[in-house]
């Protein structure tokens, strides 16, 4: 997920905020949808249907869930049962293990596609898991990495397990065509300039006609008021932590004042205890000083 502090005008696609909002639209998300993918997997893309930051829960609490950007669901032409689903996903944020990450996130997604009792594995959809980002995941320079997995023996065969990883740098300078740089260019950077081509253009017109809708401009205010609290709920908590491991230097620290500390929502006054906790001989010297900060 990627937090901004730019206005609705100067959102790129690649901000969670804008990417959600296109492909949940009505009335361009599937074609937003169909054109950017059709670009990115350089084939035609058909029927599908979307569901934008969809929110898989744990199996068992205490466990972690997940939340998709976007996951779009391909079905062939006579049937209602998708054949390809890919999970798109933009990521500005570095310090993610992104295999890892993805390991996960495709086992929760793999795991709602059979019901209890169902045995044919084969009905499984082809899972694509998109990840786009502003930086180079592998450092070796490529727009594009795709990732199978393959048999170490026989590199011939074809471990057909329908699934695929692929890694979309929008700097990259190798691999890919034109067409694939151009898409990428303008998701990193969405202004009138880097719409260069038929798709791209086509890109900016939904990007735009999305842009103007009242209903998101209400929504994104919402949203950047979300953000600053969840910002600040942050900073308070690595505040309280970083005192609570200040005081461990001289011993156990009383639950009672770990409850004080918790129930403290004032930001200024947890920026002068992390201080004073700095500076403190003692957990006993720290609690005798820090009433006297208001």
């Amino acid at each position: 997920m990627s937090y901004t502090n730019k206005t609705l005008e100067q959102l790129n696609v690649m901000d969670d905020f804008l990417m959600n909002a296109v492909t949940a639209n009505p009335d361009v998300g599937a074609l937003f949808c169909r054109t950017v993918l059709s670009v990115l997997l350089q084939r035609k893309i058909e029927k599908i249907r979307i569901v934008s930051q969809r929110a898989i829960p744990a199996m068992i609490p205490g466990l972690r869930g997940i939340r998709m950007d976007v996951e779009i669901e391909e079905f062939g032409e006579e049937t209602d049962v998708p054949v390809n689903v890919y999970d798109l996903e933009p990521h500005l944020q570095k310090g993610i293990h992104l295999p890892r990450h993805n390991r996960f996130y495709q086992a929760k997604i793999d795991g709602r596609s059979m019901k209890s009792g169902e045995t044919d594995f084969s009905k499984i959809p082809n899972l694509y898991v998109l990840t786009i980002t502003n930086y180079d995941p592998f450092g070796y320079d490529y727009m594009m990495y795709r990732i199978r997995n393959r048999c170490e023996e026989v590199p011939e065969l074809w471990y057909d397990d329908g699934l695929e990883f692929i890694y979309f740098y929008t700097g990259g300078q190798k691999g890919g065509n034109e067409s694939i740089k151009a898409m990428l260019n303008y998701l990193e950077n969405s202004v009138e300039e880097n719409a260069v081509d038929d798709a791209t253009k086509e890109v900016h017109r939904f990007v735009g006609q999305v842009k103007v809708l009242p209903e998101v401009r209400m929504e994104y205010m919402t949203f950047e008021d979300y953000i600053y609290y969840e910002r600040l709920e942050a900073a308070e908590d690595a505040h309280i932590d970083c005192i609570i491991d200040l005081l461990s230097e001289y011993g156990n620290v009383p639950e009672e004042l770990k409850e004080q500390l918790s129930e403290t929502n004032d930001i200024k006054k947890l920026k002068a205890w992390h201080k004073l906790a700095a500076k403190a001989n003692s957990i006993e010297d720290f609690m005798s000083k820090m009433e006297t900060i208001l």
